[in-house]
């Protein structure tokens, strides 16, 4: 689908926060190749380059909106357009890190090992991924797709949770790495402005189902979800909404090879 840069930077800083979370994880010292997988406009991609500057680092999104963002404001990083699916590194990486992309990839069984075994040896895959699914701000937009004048339109567009739990994740990354650590944290979002939640979703989860849509049609989904969406997120008297997210981290090293 095509991404708008525009919409999804509103809301850059607190996007960006899960990001220096899961970094601070990484404790390498010296990577000499680096891939950001999902790289968007180059957020997380120039924290890699500011943390590494040694490192050859190469950002991977299919969006050309995106990458060309990216690539303004970051002309000396190597920047790739590439199906996340079915992309590889050319050369085995010391890091792969995928901030808030790998929940558009389907079959996670096969893509999170396929990316371990792509590290090079003590390498790290460092993944973090929404998992938020089961809050209004998602299961409401299912809800009133299925209810209107749009669900013959729509319904096929709707995915279920795209995230398994955790523990589902190290079973199966475990068997395959030296260490694996995965956890979960919520974030509480203060937002502020009209709709605010509204306009956090249309710059991922709902941008899908409103560019399906015609103008009309698409106002009044909009409209109606913006409603739905205001009684589960009330607005505060000082002016603010609350937006709790929840996320899940894993950071999963790879064998040194020394024990073969």
């Amino acid at each position: 689908m095509p991404w708008d840069p525009a919409q999804y930077l509103r809301f850059a800083e607190p996007r960006l926060r899960p990001a220096l979370d899961l970094l601070a994880r990484v404790a390498l010292v010296d990577p000499a190749e680096i891939y950001d997988l999902g790289a968007g406009t180059g957020s997380v991609t120039r924290l890699l380059r500011a943390r590494w500057p040694r490192a050859r680092i190469t950002g991977v999104d299919a969006s050309p909106e995106m990458l060309a963002r990216a690539a303004a404001e970051a002309p000396d990083i190597a920047w790739v357009q590439a199906d996340l699916a079915a992309w590889r590194p050319p050369r085995p990486a010391d890091l792969i890190v995928s901030n808030a992309a790998l929940h558009w990839v389907a079959d996670h069984a096969r893509l999170l090992p396929a990316l371990l075994d792509a590290l090079a040896p003590g390498g790290v895959l460092a993944v973090q991924m929404p998992r938020n699914f089961d809050a209004p701000s998602h299961t409401l937009i299912a809800e009133v797709a299925l209810s209107g004048p749009w669900r013959a339109q729509l319904a096929p567009l709707l995915r279920p949770a795209p995230v398994a739990p955790p523990a589902a994740y190290f079973d199966l990354l475990a068997p395959r790495a030296a260490r694996v650590e995965i956890w979960e944290a919520e974030y509480l979002h203060v937002l502020e402005g009209e709709h605010p939640v509204v306009e956090w979703v249309k710059g991922s989860w709902l941008r899908p189902l409103l560019d399906a849509l015609e103008p009309a049609a698409r106002a009044a989904f909009e409209a109606r979800y913006a409603a739905e969406v205001a009684r589960a997120y009330p607005r505060r008297p000082d002016g603010r909404t609350l937006f709790p997210f929840r996320r899940l981290f894993i950071v999963a090293t790879a064998p040194d090879g020394r024990g073969c």
